[in-house]
Parts: structure tokens; C-alpha cells; sequence
């Protein structure tokens, strides 16, 4: 005990450093690596994203309770949460607030009635391309925009979802890979209290199927 009470005398800087540093993290801002394709062209596997955990609430670190409320997720958000359905850590977009009617009708989404309007586009890179060719579209909700993946395997499929009606306390998310995405349309809807924080940007990222070659493009990039 004398030996380890020592050793934490001579190394107490380095240790309330790190213990800082896991504080900060845990309640203010952290960096999470995406492992899945939920949320491509947008978020690309191996991407490492900055999340801000103060975007919306002030939480006592270490834990998911709230001293000061800030502000609430809003549609097109990317929100990072803690998934009690799931059972893991989710990276997905806001399409549904508390009160609103979200439907997906043939893969096109409706939120209270009004149609999204789509543009065509081309995106290159995107690695699931190779064996699962895929249609891209800017996706226009009025007061958000942001490029939407279908597979073209999937097309002729039936795709429709809802109408449903989001209720309080509780928010609706997509992957903007809509045909390889386990979000709100198998889970159901997701509470407030697990939405841990926004994703901002990319910090860096490194691809996994090119023996983990940075890609250079990608860093710092903004996430939209």
C-alpha cells in the first residue's frame, strides 16, 4: 500500500490530467470511431466523429443525468445515443420531433403530410458501391438537406413506413443509408435521455479496407 500510495504522489500530476481529460470526455466533447455503414455517404466506416456532449445537455460526467438543459435535438441533427433497444452506442439522424408524423412511402419520406423533394447527385468512394451498386439523392425536408443512400438491390422491395406520430419525450431517426440502416423503423422510437450528444465533424479517418489508409479528404470535415 505505502508503494502504491507513493507512486501515486510522484505521478499525481499525470494522473488529475488524465482524469480531466476522461471528464471532459465523458461531459463535454468526445471522438467515436463508426465501425457500420448506417449513416453513409455522410458518415463513412472508419470515420472517427467529434461528438459535442454539451450540445444539449450539461451532464454530471460519467453518467446520463443532466444539470443544465441546453437546447433539444432538432430534425437533421446526427445524434449520437446511448440505444437501451439496441444495446449499443448509435450514430443516427433526426428526422422525426417530438409531435410530428413521419412517413417513408416507396423510400421517400413525408413529415406532417409534406413530401421531401429529391435531387439526384453521384458520390464516389463509398466502398459497399463495389458489391451493392446504389442510388443518391439530396434529400430536402425545407429546412434540412443531406444525401440519401438506396441500394439498388432493394428497389421494387416495399419499402413504406408509418404514418406515425412521434410521441413526447421521444425522437425518430434514420440512417442515411436507408436500406442498410436498423434504426426508429425496428426500434421503435428512441428516448430523449439517451441522445448523448451531436456529431459536428469528422476528426480523421482511416480506411479499413485499404489496410487502414488515411483518408486526407476527410479530416475535419464538417458533417451536414
Amino acid at each position: 500500500m505505502r508503494q502504491l500510495a507513493k507512486l501515486v504522489i510522484e505521478n499525481k500530476g499525470f494522473l488529475t490530467f488524465m482524469l480531466c481529460m476522461f471528464m471532459f470526455r465523458s461531459a463535454v466533447a468526445d471522438w467515436n470511431v463508426v465501425p457500420t455503414g448506417s449513416m453513409q455517404p455522410t458518415i463513412e466506416i472508419g470515420d472517427r466523429i467529434v461528438v459535442d456532449k454539451a450540445a444539449y445537455d450539461l451532464r454530471i460526467p460519467f453518467t446520463h443525468v443532466s444539470l443544465v438543459h441546453r437546447a433539444d435535438p432538432q430534425r437533421g441533427d446526427i445524434v449520437v445515443l446511448d440505444s437501451d433497444a439496441a444495446g449499443e452506442r448509435l450514430v443516427k439522424r433526426v428526422i422525426g420531433v417530438p409531435g410530428d408524423q413521419v412517413a417513408l412511402v416507396q423510400n421517400h419520406l413525408y413529415v406532417n403530410g409534406k413530401a421531401a423533394g429529391y435531387r439526384a447527385t453521384t458520390v464516389s468512394g463509398i466502398r459497399d458501391d463495389r458489391e451493392d451498386p446504389a442510388l443518391y439523392a439530396f434529400e430536402d425536408t425545407g429546412s434540412t438537406s443531406h444525401v440519401v443512400r438506396w441500394s439498388m438491390a432493394a428497389q421494387g422491395h416495399t419499402t413504406d413506413f408509418g404514418p406515425v406520430t412521434v410521441p413526447s419525450g421521444h425522437y425518430l431517426l434514420l440512417g442515411d443509408n436507408r436500406d442498410n440502416s436498423a434504426d426508429s423503423r425496428y426500434f421503435g422510437f428512441f428516448p430523449r435521455k439517451e441522445i448523448v450528444g451531436r456529431a459536428t465533424r469528422v476528426a480523421m479517418s482511416l480506411d479499413p479496407a485499404n489496410h487502414y489508409r488515411p483518408r486526407a479528404d476527410r479530416w475535419g470535415a464538417s458533417l451536414q
